[in-house]
């Protein structure tokens, strides 16, 4: 990270050693603290079924029942980490279901407990998924702090079609500059094999090339929006993963094979990141 010019991670998608955390109290690495709140998302994969009948995440009889663990899940974390200087956000939950019925009201106490128990008042944020619906209907919108977007316009959606996909990205960054709020991606990227080359001035998906280029794509939709104050690419280097039709022996979206080494688009981010100004003296 240090080699990259980077200064700071995302939990994902559950706490972090104590040692880790120690670590980067030591090194000046800004941390966002995520609790293990992943996958409250009834509508991946068509939803969930019940008898049959679609269940939405948060049905007052079939839906998740998970509020008060979570809390429970809350308290420990900020008892274990409120006293770390490397900790600067609480993350509630990752990609949950923000936009349907009742979200809300699972969300709202969640986010008032841990305001309630920081003494250092940190900013809470939940990472609000790719969903397509207004930003007008998701809790984000209404509960975080800091906005923050997990989106891959030009690999899930849109893949190899990078400039529909940059126009699709801004329009949306758009309305969420409408808050007024800062706005940071915490995820964003493109499963790469390192080796896979393509000199094409269209390069072909999965190669560095391409890897390279969509970051570019999407950077420069980042830069061109004040109110975007951070990015964390998804992710630092490649891992295992249930196999699967968009798996190749694992998620490959890592700037970094698993053996650490370096892919084209770790070189691209070294030169991004060590260009940023120290703005030393508020300026």
């Amino acid at each position: 990270m240090h080699w990259q010019g980077a200064n700071s991670f995302r939990t994902s998608h559950y706490p972090y050693s104590e040692e880790m955390m120690r670590l980067c109290d030591a090194e000046g690495i800004v941390v966002i603290d995520e609790t293990t709140a992943v996958g409250i998302n009834a509508s991946f994969g068509g939803g969930a079924n019940f008898s049959g009948q679609g269940v939405s995440t948060y049905d007052p009889v079939n839906g998740i029942k998970t509020q008060e663990h979570h809390k429970d899940i809350i308290r420990d974390l900020i008892a274990r980490d409120k006293n770390h200087a490397c900790v600067v956000m609480w993350s509630i939950a990752n990609e949950p279901d923000s936009t349907s019925e009742g979200a809300y009201e699972h969300f709202k106490p969640l986010f008032d407990l841990a305001h309630e128990l920081d003494p250092q008042s940190r900013p809470c944020t939940l990472v609000d998924v790719q969903s397509g619906k207004p930003v007008d209907q998701d809790v984000a919108s209404k509960l975080s702090d800091v906005i923050r977007l997990n989106r891959y316009y030009g690999w899930y959606t849109m893949g190899n079609e990078l400039d529909c996909a940059s126009q699709a990205f801004a329009a949306e960054l758009e309305e969420w500059g409408k808050l007024g709020k800062p706005v940071m991606m915490t995820e964003y990227g493109a499963d790469t094999v390192i080796g896979l080359h393509d000199t094409s001035s269209n390069p072909s998906l999965y190669t560095e090339e391409y890897q390279v280029k969509y970051y570019k794509e999407n950077n420069a939709v980042l830069d061109a929006h004040d109110f975007v104050c951070g990015e964390q690419v998804w992710n630092f280097a490649d891992f295992i993963t249930v196999p699967g039709l968009l798996r190749v022996q694992g998620n490959k979206k890592g700037l970094f094979t698993r053996d650490r080494k370096p892919k084209l688009a770790a070189h691209y981010f070294r030169q991004r990141w060590h260009e940023v100004p120290d703005f030393k003296d508020g300026k």
